[in-house]
């Protein structure tokens, strides 16, 4: 294996070896605690110029599996592994991580210090990064990173560039989703419930959004920071009210900025699938899925007709907002948990009722 390193703004250095696309690659670096689910994490649009730092060290033991993908072209910027195995043991599975990583243009790199760079990101906060050869020098590499302008383009960058939809058998409920980096299983939930999904660029307009006649509009999951999302945004603030609404994650961060909220970037942000979310209406702990790293301001709250209906126990940020007159609400969390935890399937349960609600008024 090709060596390489990576080297971060602040001049530390890891070594290891090369796997995936043989490229080079300026990204910001974030850890991920999750034990399974490595497909799911290198297809999730929401690590769109992101290199993610795997804390459990064997990684690629099971393959990659072609009903697994959370999107068809994964835009992850990297990925950071202790031990890479390419030798798969899964009936199931039909290319090795490393081949997607190759085929989609991924550097990947392993044989490094995981641990020693996760407490670097938990201590000092998620910074940018390059992954090169070795013989580079470190001046130069720094040098690469801050003349690489920090991209304000993720949303657009994977969003869907015209719609499309995914149909469900007998179905009672039609779902618009703005597609700001959607994952497959969030549709999949969606199309179990009963509702034929429609996919929407991020930037369609409320009166295209009208003419599809929803029961309820979906606002995804991305990558970036929301301020960034001023098209969507706007959309939230024409159509609120109109009709049920549910967002996730980054669609939750542009519902309360469009309410009037306000956002802030996490140290070292949320990601793995072990972080403990209170119900604030029922009392009820969930451990969740969690992939973000920006957070709503609790305190900007005031005022918005938004109230908070869930806390992260590890840090007490906020996880859940709802206007039950506009029937609005979202989740900074992963209710559709692929490939775990589950215990937050129930919110896909509430959007469904409210439709119906909704509908028979």
């Amino acid at each position: 294996m090709k060596k390489k390193k990576i080297v971060l703004e602040d001049g530390s250095e890891y070594f290891g070896y090369s796997f995936g696309a043989d490229v080079d690659a300026v990204c910001e670096v974030v850890f991920n605690t999750s034990m399974v689910g490595y497909q799911e994490i290198i297809s999730d649009p929401s690590y769109t110029y992101q290199a993610v730092v795997m804390t459990y060290p064997l990684i690629g033991n099971y393959g990659i599996a072609d009903d697994d993908f959370e999107t068809k072209v994964p835009t992850i910027g990297g990925l950071i592994v202790k031990e890479y195995n390419d030798m798969p043991s899964n009936f199931r599975y039909t290319k090795t991580l490393s081949e997607i990583l190759e085929e989609n243009g991924i550097p990947g790199i392993c044989g490094i210090d995981t641990r020693m760079l996760t407490r670097s990101i938990r201590d000092k906060g998620s910074r940018r990064a390059i992954i090169l050869d070795p013989e580079v020098p470190t001046a130069e590499a720094i040098e690469r990173i801050r003349s690489t302008p920090v991209p304000k383009d993720a949303v657009s960058k994977v969003s869907c560039k015209k719609k499309w939809y995914s149909r469900t058998a007998n179905p009672k409920y039609n779902v618009v989703a703005v597609d700001c980096g959607i994952k497959l299983s969030i549709i999949r939930s969606l199309n179990r419930r009963g509702c034929n999904v429609t996919v929407v660029p991020y930037n369609t307009s409320a009166d295209e959004i009208g003419r599809l006649h929803p029961d309820g509009v979906f606002f995804s999951n991305g990558p970036g920071d929301p301020e960034d999302v001023v098209e969507t945004i706007d959309l939230i603030r024409k159509i609120k009210g109109k009709y049920p609404i549910f967002g996730i994650c980054l669609g939750h961060q542009m519902i309360s900025l469009a309410y009037g909220a306000k956002t802030y970037k996490l140290k070292f942000g949320h990601r793995g699938g072990n972080h403990p979310v209170k119900n604030l209406n029922t009392g009820k702990i969930e451990i969740t899925s969690q992939n973000h790293s920006y957070a709503v301001e609790e305190k900007s709250l005031v005022n918005t007709g938004l109230v908070a209906t869930h806390i992260n126990l590890l840090d007490n940020t906020i996880e859940g907002v709802e206007n039950k007159q506009d029937k609005i609400f979202s989740v900074q969390y992963h209710p559709e948990s692929a490939p775990g935890p589950q215990d937050s399937g129930y919110l896909f349960d509430q959007f469904v009722a409210i439709m119906e609600e909704n509908k028979n008024a």
